[in-house]
């Protein structure tokens, strides 16, 4: 039985980032990889692919609106199979080079699923036939996630997002179940190329856990695209013919029914932990996810876990920053020091929707949870004149600020290029700036970023005629 001084189970984004950490702090590593395909969630199913399919969408959105800048676009189409084959093209030179990464030797690489023995003993069923069984003096549990099928009648017959990622017909009509990000995204994707699309959300506003003003500012900009978006709703059931789907839901008063060429289950992911044997290292769950604490440990005190298995926020730079602690912690617990705590404050957050939305740090909501005193600010994209000229006004930004000093705790965007604009912000918030700070930072004119300004310098003013 072969030892090592840290095994990772799962060989994804958060995985791969544990591995090579440990490696370069002299630990004997091996990674031990149970997919099919090699690459983990974000590479092959989830943030790569997805935004591949999103750009071609937006880039024949464009072409739809050129009659408002003056332009002429007749007879546009799309060839929904050259979208995938794209996608598929870019994936693979993905996929490759994080197999590269993983194969190149600097530890050991396993194909096969992985049970817990005991807390210091792995057997691993080999995707090539046999087993073989590892002796671990630490570990990360890097397993990711699922899609979530929840007990509803028909839910089985739904599409899920990796279906859609391969798709070459892009249908007339679609009902998208979920207000979280893949649902938004890939409801953003069908309608730009031409779907009539209506999203069904059980939770009272999009984007759970959000800002109501901003959630509420994405859904609106949904509608005046002409998507119908219901919040608030119950799912009863899904029947499903040969050539369409029918949803029974509730909303308001009774029961309703909407039908559709296609039916998206985007009901979100639960961690990805079947045939671990979990409880015969001692890792203990909380909820459906592995416990964990800021360190990155589980209740099994040479154990590590990191990504969507364990969260709290499932996001692939999150999962990496994760994995990497995970590596350092378990450096130390072997060689001694002092470790390291992961720190959450800026937690960056992304939606590639059209109009984009995107946040960091603290919500006004949690901010006043928390018992902060807090000031809020924000500033329309209808008033902003590089927004204007886009053709691009729907949404605001927002910041967040403590109101006895104006250090900035948090911000958000919906509205144009707001996955980059977000950043300013991140690194704002980095630095502890206050509101004050960041209004003193010239900004060049007409740029999307200057709307940050008008918000900033509220804010500051609002705090300084404090007595």
């Amino acid at each position: 039985m072969k030892e090592y001084d840290f095994v990772v189970i799962g060989g994804g984004s958060g995985g791969y980032a544990a591995a090579r950490t440990a490696v370069s702090l002299g630990l004997s590593t091996v990674v031990i990889e149970g997919g099919e395909e090699v690459g983990g969630l974000c590479i092959l199913r989830g943030c790569m692919p997805s935004k591949t399919l999103i750009e071609s969408a937006n880039r024949y959105r464009t072409l739809r609106h050129a009659g408002e800048f003056g332009l002429s676009a007749e007879k546009i189409g799309f060839d929904a199979g050259k979208i995938i084959a794209r996608k598929k093209r870019l994936i693979a030179e993905f996929a490759d080079y994080r197999k590269g990464q993983l194969e190149d030797g600097r530890f050991d690489f396993i194909r096969g699923h992985a049970e817990f023995l005991d807390p210091h003993s792995l057997r691993v069923s080999l995707m090539d036939g046999g087993e073989q069984t590892i002796s671990l003096k630490t570990g990360c549990i890097a397993t990711g996630s699922v899609i979530n099928r929840p007990s509803v009648p028909g839910i089985e017959s739904c599409l899920i997002s990796d279906d859609l990622l391969e798709m070459t017909t892009i249908p007339v009509s679609a009902v998208v179940l979920g207000g979280g990000p893949v649902a938004l995204e890939m409801a953003h994707y069908l309608e730009s190329l031409g779907t009539k699309v209506t999203i069904l959300q059980r939770n009272t506003q999009l984007l759970t856990g959000s800002d109501r003003d901003v959630a509420d500012a994405l859904a609106e900009a949904f509608r005046k695209r002409g998507m119908e978006v219901l919040c608030g709703t119950r799912l009863l059931r899904i029947e499903k013919t040969e050539d369409h789907f029918s949803v029974f839901f509730e909303h308001g008063n009774g029961e309703q029914r909407i039908e559709a060429d296609l039916v998206l289950n985007a009901l979100g992911r639960r961690p990805h932990l079947s045939g671990l044997g979990l409880e015969k290292a001692g890792v203990a769950l909380e909820g459906p996810a592995i416990c964990t604490d800021l360190e990155q440990r589980t209740t099994a005190r040479h154990l590590f876990a990191a990504g969507d298995c364990c969260g709290p926020y499932e996001v692939v730079h999150i999962a990496i920053t994760q994995g990497e602690m995970a590596a350092k912690n378990a450096a130390t617990l072997l060689k001694g020091g002092t470790p390291l705590v992961i720190d959450y404050r800026l937690k960056l957050f992304a939606a590639f929707t059209e109009p984009q939305m995107a946040s960091c740090g603290m919500t006004e909501h949690e901010a006043r949870e928390m018992g902060l005193q807090v000031i809020a600010a924000s500033y329309p994209f209808a008033d902003h004149g590089k927004s204007i000229v886009k053709g691009e006004t729907d949404g605001f930004v927002k910041l967040i600020a403590d109101a006895s000093d104006g250090r900035i705790l948090g911000g958000a965007v919906v509205g144009p290029e707001g996955s980059e604009l977000i950043h300013e912000i991140v690194v704002a918030m980095a630095f502890n700036a206050t509101a004050g700070q960041l209004a003193l930072v010239p900004h060049y004119h007409p740029t999307l970023s200057e709307i940050w300004t008008y918000p900033a310098e509220d804010l500051d003013e609002r705090v300084n005629k404090k007595p």
